[in-house]
C-alpha cells in the first residue's frame, strides 16, 4: 500500500499548477515515455530552487 507523501511548503498549489501546466506540457500527461508525474518533477525543481541545495541532496521521494 502506497501512501501519499506529505507535501513540502514549496509544492505548487492546485491553482498554480492549473496555470503552469499548459506552459510546461509538450506531450500529454499519460504519454508512454513519461515515467514520473510532471507535477512531481515541477515540485522537485521548485524545492531545489527554494532550498538552494545540490540535486544530489534532494529528498528520496522526489523523482530522480
Amino acid at each position: 500500500m502506497s501512501t501519499k507523501p506529505k507535501p513540502y511548503p514549496s509544492d505548487v498549489s492546485d491553482e498554480e499548477w492549473e496555470f503552469c501546466a499548459s506552459y510546461l506540457t509538450l506531450m500529454k500527461e499519460p504519454a508512454p515515455q513519461r515515467t514520473h508525474s510532471l507535477r512531481r518533477v515541477f515540485n522537485a525543481l521548485r524545492w531545489l530552487v527554494r532550498a538552494g541545495c545540490s540535486w544530489r541532496m534532494m529528498p528520496q521521494e522526489v523523482p530522480p
